[in-house]
């Protein structure tokens, strides 16, 4: 697998499509900070990781009273093929701050409103709104 990020990301899309309640994902360090800060926006409402070989981690999904998922589009940005990074001055804003965009910092993974506070830069993963 060339991109494990973008498999995370495509595995949540499609357990949202299926309505699915949770979604097993193998476990990285960094699939672990990206579900958390899903889990601290808001985006999903449970992180659980696995004892038994391979590990992986279980997020739980959240949905509206509709059964509508929360996340309505998650998209990754930066591919292997064509990295998009940008500076502490030119951090994107999703739909005018409502949605969120993953950096990939010095420091870790940080959403664009805490690289902004932190006046990082660095690669964007995702978009998420």
């Amino acid at each position: 697998m060339t991109d494990p990020i973008s498999d995370m990301l495509t595995r949540i899309r499609n357990a949202q499509s299926a309505k699915l309640p949770e979604v097993s994902i193998p476990m990285s360090k960094e699939k672990i900070s990206l579900a958390k800060i899903l889990k601290e926006e808001g985006y999903i409402h449970s992180i659980k990781e696995t004892d038994k070989f391979p590990k992986n981690i279980i997020l739980g999904l959240k949905y509206n009273a509709e059964n509508q998922a929360i996340i309505q589009q998650i998209k990754k940005i930066s591919k292997p093929g064509q990295r998009i990074y940008v500076g502490s001055d030119n951090l994107p804003k999703v739909l005018n701050g409502l949605g969120i965009a993953v950096i990939s910092t010095s420091k870790g993974l940080m959403t664009n409103k805490d690289a902004r506070k932190n006046n990082l830069g660095g690669e964007v993963v995702c978009y998420i709104y």
